[in-house]
């Protein structure tokens, strides 16, 4: 008899289920979907931005919760899951989540990689095949506006013939989880993974911050200080929104569905 592996565990922010894991997790479950084919999923990677945004759309926060993973991308969300008695000693950093998958299983699978500006998608396959051997089937960097009923026609239709194990999603939040609650469903593939400014990053188009910001929960300030202009309302309204909302939570003074 085979027996399934037991449920992830998971804590609630702001009315959005937030799973607590690591990545060596997150690759083991996505090797086991990979395997099963049994259906489609998708991951979400998600930080204090994503469950902002759905707080303010109950049509995205269900997205959220609708995924198969939403794995805790960001600082605040990993003090949290301590806070609720989980053990998270790092953040699943989207771009390293991606970077350890791709030099774990090398050639094993088959990527499709979509999104990024024009030539990201293209530049980012080939820096992850000459770094470790991925086997890249296609890729897509989509205009950054609505596609038309054709164009999305088109996508699925090239997605599909391309037969990819893994589909990496990198439009943004809350664009990608959007687009991966549309697709995942027809598109069969056995795991889409939403990982967002990776592209840019492991492409070599944008720099990280440094390694011991991420780590101390100041990825914001190092990302606004250099692109201001686009990032202020994200950190500094919605930043400031969540944080009240998850203190008025935690002081059992609202409960958030």
């Amino acid at each position: 008899m085979i027996l399934k592996p037991p449920p992830v565990p998971n804590f609630k922010v702001l009315g959005v289920h937030v799973d607590a894991v690591q990545i060596p997790g997150v690759i083991s479950l996505m090797e086991r979907w990979i395997q099963e084919r049994a259906a489609p999923h998708y991951i979400a990677v998600t930080g204090m931005h994503g469950i902002a945004e759905a707080r303010e759309a109950p049509a995205f926060r269900s997205m959220l919760n609708t995924a198969d993973l939403v794995v805790p991308d960001g600082m605040p969300l990993v003090w949290l899951g301590r806070w609720h008695g989980h053990s998270l000693p790092r953040r699943v950093y989207g771009p390293e989540l991606m970077e350890t998958f791709c030099r774990t299983t090398g050639p094993s699978y088959r990527h499709f990689f979509y999104g990024g500006g024009p030539g990201v998608a293209d530049r980012l396959a080939g820096v992850l095949a000459q770094r470790y051997g991925v086997n890249a089937v296609g890729t897509c960097s989509p205009p950054f506006r609505p596609l038309t009923e054709e164009e999305n026609e088109q996508v699925n239709c090239q997605i599909q013939a391309a037969a990819p194990d893994v589909v990496w999603v990198g439009l943004s939040t809350p664009k990608q989880e959007r687009w991966m609650y549309e697709h995942y469903a027809r598109l069969r593939a056995p795991v889409m993974v939403g990982v967002g400014a990776a592209f840019d990053f492991i492409a070599g188009r944008a720099k990280q911050a440094p390694s011991w910001m991420r780590e101390n929960g100041l990825e914001w300030l190092f990302r606004l200080s250099r692109e201001p202009h686009r990032l202020w309302r994200r950190y500094v309204i919605k930043g400031s929104g969540f944080v009240w909302n998850v203190s008025l939570e935690l002081l059992g003074f609202k409960q958030f569905k």
